[in-house]
C-alpha cells in the first residue's frame, strides 16, 4: 500500500511542478531543461521505489500511474473547470500588431520567440504583420498574419 501511495503522492507533485515550470518551458527545452528533467527522474525514482527494487514494486507503481492518469483524463472531460486548471487556456501575446508585454512577461515568452515563429511559419519580419501570436496550451506559438491584399 505504501507504493500506490508514494505513486498517486508523486504522480500529482510533479503534475504541480510541471504546470508551475509554465508551457514554453515544455514546448522549447533547452539543454538545461533536458538535465533538469534526468535529475528530476532519477531522484523520483529514488522516492518511488525507496528501497524496493523488485518486480512487483515496479509492476504496481506502472500500474498506479496509468490508473491515475486515466482517472484525471475522466475528470478533464467531465468538468472543463479541471481541465482549464491543470492544462490551463490558450494565450493572445501580440494583438492587433501590438505585443502584450504583461502577458508575454507573465508567461515567460520573448519577442524573439514570437518573431522566430512569425518567420518559421509564415516568413514575417516585423510584429506589425502578425495580427495574433497565441501561445497555446502545448507552449507552441501560433502565429496569424494579417491577410494580404494581393
Amino acid at each position: 500500500m505504501e507504493l500506490v501511495i508514494r505513486g498517486v503522492f508523486m504522480y500529482l507533485f510533479l503534475m504541480v511542478i510541471v504546470r508551475v515550470m509554465g508551457k514554453r518551458t515544455m514546448a522549447q527545452a533547452s539543454t538545461f531543461d533536458f538535465v533538469l528533467l534526468l535529475t528530476i527522474s532519477q531522484v523520483t525514482q529514488q522516492a518511488l521505489v525507496g528501497m524496493d527494487y523488485s518486480l512487483t514494486g515496479a509492476v504496481i507503481l506502472i500500474i498506479v500511474f496509468v490508473a491515475v492518469n486515466v482517472i484525471f483524463s475522466v475528470i478533464k472531460g467531465k468538468w472543463p473547470f479541471f481541465s482549464k486548471m491543470m492544462e490551463g487556456t490558450s494565450l493572445i501575446l501580440v494583438d492587433n500588431g501590438k505585443m502584450l508585454p504583461i502577458r508575454m512577461k507573465h508567461s515567460q515568452v520573448a519577442e524573439d520567440d514570437i518573431m522566430l515563429a512569425a518567420r518559421s511559419t509564415h516568413g514575417l519580419e516585423r510584429v506589425e504583420e502578425i495580427k495574433y501570436a497565441v501561445l497555446e496550451k502545448d507552449g507552441t506559438i501560433s502565429i496569424i498574419p494579417y491577410k494580404s491584399e494581393s
